[in-house]
């Protein structure tokens, strides 16, 4: 049979071109006696079919980071215990709790007893596995290494889940504190501020600016609130769908890196998160070219889908990968120094994963510090909207008592 593959060989050059051979696993060691490292091998027929793979059900599938992060720790103590890819893979599936995420990995078995390697069968499903993971996969896969890969994938995952645990938590005050001074605030405008509009206007008092504004405030609030909520609503709405949308979610990974403050964080976890990858890819000897295509899915954003590009037209000139992140103007002076480091020794998967361990260390400490700030800054804005409400409705009273006295 006739087998489409993608390979990189030795010089880290990329090669595409159709094997013959009696079955999948047989055009593997084919290849790999040539020296040459393959990425993806499917029978040429399947290649005609592109669309019908993309419809398939099972393609869309997408594993939550903590199932990912179980599976993958799994696979590493059932392979490392001796154990063959296809028993661990029936090992695991039973502690699946959703049938679709049980669904997938019997897809794997069914694919692996068919002959397909462990890295064609996650092809099947980009959803679940990114570039990224199958490559390193398919490291493991070719230089007989797998336990070792599933390992080291362990590491990165729980590393990732860390921080994005550290940033919802970090979150969960400050929405807390935000969301009880809105309340406050309607409670205030809806009850307490209505009774002192009745006094006043008993009194026929000379109101303060602020005072008129929050009893008018007030007054539409109360009239009107029925087409406030349906406003609120469409905007929650409009925004939902903007981020489910395409283009939503390409305009929003856009602009992530521009927000004033916050910008600089995910601008920091982004690059955590490719210089970890990359630093992966190269370790398990995947060519600095190959890595960058592989490192474009860890993120949408326009600037680091720039730098990438920059990256690869410096390698691909004969320049080194160092010059181009210097050139970014973003990227800490310590980190394309250490990468400048490794390019001349020739450790530069180590540098670069070296790199990708200090910033998530940095981004611990950052995200703590955020925080901190965050929430005090809160509380001064509560008691600032507080107390002008407060101030606004005795002054008029403490006014009129200073005029009787």
């Amino acid at each position: 049979m006739n087998l489409t593959y993608q390979a990189v060989d030795g010089s880290g050059k990329r090669v595409q071109d159709v094997v013959e051979a009696a079955d999948i696993r047989e055009a593997a060691e084919q290849l790999r006696r040539r020296g040459l490292f393959v990425t993806d091998i499917s029978p040429a027929t399947q290649r005609d079919r592109p669309t019908a793979r993309t419809n398939d059900p099972a393609t869309a599938r997408k594993l939550p980071l903590k199932t990912t992060l179980f599976f993958t720790k799994q696979m590493a103590m059932l392979l490392k215990a001796g154990s063959g890819v296809v028993p661990a893979l029936g090992a695991i599936k039973p502690q699946l709790a959703k049938p679709a995420h049980a669904s997938l990995v019997s897809s794997l078995i069914a694919d692996l007893e068919e002959g397909a390697t462990l890295c064609d069968a996650m092809a099947k499903h980009p959803q679940a596995f990114d570039a990224g993971y199958r490559a390193i996969i398919a490291a493991g896969e070719a230089s007989a290494t797998l336990p070792s890969m599933f390992e080291r994938l362990t590491v990165i995952l729980g590393r990732r889940r860390i921080i994005r645990n550290q940033i919802i938590g970090s979150l969960v005050y400050p929405a807390f504190l935000i969301v009880l001074c809105v309340a406050v605030l309607v409670v205030l405008l809806l009850f307490v501020i209505p009774r002192f509009a009745g006094l006043f206007g008993t009194l026929d008092l000379d109101l303060p600016a602020s005072t008129s504004f929050l009893l008018g405030l007030s007054e539409v609030l109360q009239e009107d609130w029925p087409v406030l909520a349906m406003v609120l609503i469409g905007l929650v709405v409009l925004v939902a769908a903007l981020c489910l949308s395409r283009r939503g979610r390409i305009f929003f990974t856009s602009i992530q890196t521009e927000v004033p403050v916050l910008g600089r964080l995910m601008s920091r976890l982004i690059q955590g998160q490719l210089f970890q990858t990359l630093g992966m890819l190269i370790e398990c000897r995947v060519g600095l070219l190959d890595a960058i295509e592989l490192g474009r899915g860890i993120t949408g954003n326009r600037r680091f889908q720039t730098l990438l590009d920059d990256v690869e037209s410096s390698v691909t000139s004969g320049d080194q990968m160092s010059s181009a992140l210097k050139r970014a103007g973003f990227i800490s002076p310590t980190i394309y120094h250490s990468i400048h480091t490794g390019e001349e020794s020739g450790n530069l998967g180590p540098a670069i994963s070296f790199c990708a361990d200090s910033l998530n260390e940095e981004n611990q400490e950052l995200i703590s510090t955020i925080t901190r700030i965050i929430e005090p800054m809160i509380l001064v804005v509560m008691g600032f909207v507080v107390g002008t409400v407060a101030v606004s409705l005795f002054l008029p009273l403490f006014d009129m008592t200073a005029a009787i006295g």
